[in-house]
């Protein structure tokens, strides 16, 4: 079953501009600006003064998920340039005590059960890390940078080989943009 048309507003709050140059949207805010483009061929984005208009004519079901998919991102970058998107993360040391620093763009944990061996990964641009006692503050405009750093850094002390119910030691996300995890 076609839907005849399909659409879906945005508000935009003061001070962000959205401009649409083809199919690339650009959104700017007192935070920063973000670039997406969408690959959706039939979607028409309309930009009028504080609204953006998100358009498809004679939709089925998969423009459908095409349209709340659009929305989320749109709104997602709304939010980034207004607020910014921020992950927080714990360290937990229970058999070893371990050392996680910063210097440039590499976060390295030493000592990490006991190893000898630094981990460590590069830190994504975009992104702004902070260490502040047992708590790591990933910060960004970008909600997938942002995510992906907090996911590389919980990925970093990943344990294998080991029982995980007697060595929980790591670093966890305990709070993601917008909402508390369990």
């Amino acid at each position: 079953m076609r839907i005849p048309e399909l659409t879906e507003e945005i508000e935009l709050p003061d001070k962000v501009e959205v401009k649409v140059e083809g199919r690339t949207v650009t959104v700017k805010g007192p935070k920063g600006e973000l670039k997406r483009t969408f690959n959706f061929p039939k979607m028409l984005i309309k930009v009028e003064k504080d609204l953006v208009t998100l358009l498809f004519k004679n939709a089925t079901k998969r423009e459908k998920t095409q349209m709340g998919t659009a929305e989320a991102h749109l709104v997602n970058m709304v939010k980034g340039v207004t607020n910014g998107h921020s992950y927080t993360l714990k360290i937990c040391s229970g058999h070893f005590p371990m050392n996680v620093s910063i210097s440039g763009d590499t976060f390295t944990i030493k000592n990490f059960l006991g190893e000898k061996i630094p981990r460590t990964f590069k830190i994504k641009q975009g992104a702004k890390v902070k260490i502040e006692g047992n708590e790591v503050t990933v910060d960004s405009n970008d909600i997938e940078i942002a995510g992906q750093v907090a996911a590389d850094i919980e990925q970093l002390t990943r344990i294998t080989n080991r029982d995980i119910r007697i060595f929980q030691d790591g670093i966890y996300i305990i709070k993601k943009s917008g909402k508390e995890m369990q």
